[in-house]
């Protein structure tokens, strides 16, 4: 994956997360406006390169002998990549696709990956993770369990 690789998912979790982003950081809406028209086509190279890194970590299932690590972190990018860019860039691939049913697999496919984003551990700017909060539980539960 190398630099470019690494620069490219923080462009993408960027425009994933810019409300949150915005929301924080006021003055960074004219940075995230300039890129975000270009958030579809990103979204779909993003896909792609995704896809393809998915295909080579599984065709190259011989590096887990040699670099383990390596390999491992090569398909945790190429699948947050393809899942990233698939969110991204779902409108501008549906211009292109005809069939309903093909629509309709790709809106599911979307509602999908947007409810494993979502079930994850959220910390919210209403609900700081510091003073007594560990993810959705306070220190006080965590404590009788």
């Amino acid at each position: 994956m190398g630099l470019i690789g690494g620069i490219w998912l923080v462009l993408l979790g960027v425009l994933a997360a810019s409300n949150l982003i915005i929301a924080r950081k006021p003055e960074a809406k004219e940075l995230i406006a300039k890129i975000a028209p270009y958030q579809g086509w990103i979204g779909v190279a993003s896909a792609f390169w995704g896809a393809w890194g998915i295909i080579n970590s599984v065709l190259s299932l011989a590096w887990i002998a040699f670099m383990p690590i390596y390999w491992a972190t090569y398909l945790a990018s190429s699948v947050l990549q393809f899942a990233l860019g698939i969110l991204l860039g779902v409108g501008t691939l549906k211009m292109f696709v005809k069939q309903p049913q093909a629509v309709e697999k790709m809106d599911n496919l979307t509602r999908d990956i947007e409810s494993i984003e979502r079930s994850g551990f959220e910390v919210t700017p209403a609900q700081p993770a510091h003073k007594g909060r560990l993810g959705r539980w306070t220190t006080e539960e965590a404590n009788d369990g």
